[in-house]
């Protein structure tokens, strides 16, 4: 079992128009599909100087340590710097994912999503004629596993953006799994065996692109919603801020650091720490005047994990949540549209 195996017949998407089309016809008045007026758009600006920064060059310190585990805690989100991915290598990725989009429509949707599958170019999860819609294109791809790869969706245009992605995605899996090492000795439970779990694991990156919207105030780049990985990395492509978390029933905007990695717990580390750590609902807005870009890469188990708490972690304590396998939770996932923690909800005992 691999997750694009899983995928197929669940993850498909209804076709719809490109956003980035539809906002280049510069409309004064946005599809009512994309309208969302139960939205609260406001903000607390005060917990954004507190986002927690964590520096990878220094984990092996007690205090960056507990700053990780503070992190992972508290707040489920951080931003890291030092994380060893060469910049020359992050401006490259930048470079590319931005020459994507500035193609012609008609040579993107040579990458389009088939039936029933969510890789390539696109939306996610667009499961109703009467769904409501994110104001986003995304070309979503799966790296990793290297033989399950499916390069017919990976442009050849710009010439360089299959070699970068390839080593991004590389390096990217690296911190990963150094990340994961790290969370283990925190929650107190073997760091090869959980690290074992995502070494081979799926690692799935996820390009978007956010058009600028005349009605930005009215519509959602990205409805809100936990990511039901492990962990994912966030790289912010340009510098048009958007991301927003959920923290104490208020929306935080994320500031990024230039050159750092936004990292944030998933469901799948939230179940196995046993709700020791937690995956935070988030959500994108767009600007009025700009377009905004980022690249998230989600990774998960590999084939044949069980989903459920850790052993160590419920020896003592009781089970927080149930145990399925890994199939069983993914299709649990992609046979439904993106909403809150919905997931999470149900995987509770």
């Amino acid at each position: 079992m691999d997750t694009k195996v899983v995928s197929r017949g669940f993850a498909g998407s209804l076709p719809v128009d490109s956003v980035q089309a539809l906002a280049s016809k510069n409309l004064k008045n946005i599809p009512s599909r994309y309208i969302r007026p139960e939205v609260e758009f406001i903000v607390s600006i005060d917990e954004s100087q507190q986002f927690p920064v964590i520096d990878m060059s220094k984990l092996d310190h007690d205090d960056e340590q507990k700053k990780l585990h503070q992190a992972c805690k508290d707040w489920g989100f951080f931003q890291l710097i030092n994380h060893g991915i060469a910049d020359e290598l992050i401006e490259k990725m930048k470079i590319d994912t931005q020459e994507f989009f500035k193609l012609p429509l008609e040579e993107k949707m040579a990458y389009a999503q088939l039936p029933n599958e969510i890789e390539g170019y696109g939306q996610t999860l667009v499961r109703s004629a009467d769904q409501k819609l994110d104001w986003n294109d995304m070309l979503f791809l799966f790296p990793l596993p290297v033989p399950l790869r499916n390069i017919r969706f990976w442009p050849t245009n710009p010439p360089s953006f299959r070699e970068t992605f390839d080593k991004y995605s590389t390096e990217l899996h690296k911190v990963t799994i150094y990340l994961i090492n790290r969370i283990a000795k925190n929650l107190g439970t073997d760091p090869e065996m959980l690290s074992s779990f995502f070494e081979d694991g799926a690692q799935a990156i996820r390009t978007n692109y956010y058009p600028p919207c005349a009605e930005a105030s009215k519509v959602l780049g990205a409805s809100p919603h936990s990511d039901a990985t492990g962990l994912t990395l966030l790289l912010q492509v340009n510098e048009v801020e958007g991301l927003q978390i959920k923290k104490d029933e208020k929306w935080v905007p994320v500031k990024p650091i230039p050159g750092a990695l936004i990292v944030n717990i998933g469901d799948i580390i939230e179940i196995m720490s046993n709700g020791e750590y937690k995956s935070i609902e988030h959500r994108v807005v767009v600007n009025q005047a700009k377009e905004r870009l980022s690249l998230a890469a989600f990774h998960s188990p590999k084939a044949g994990t069980e989903i459920g708490p850790l052993a160590d972690l419920v020896r003592t304590n009781k089970a927080q949540y149930k145990t399925m396998s890994l199939e069983e939770f993914l299709r649990l996932r992609l046979s439904r549209k993106v909403q809150g923690k919905h997931l999470l909800n149900q995987m509770k005992l």
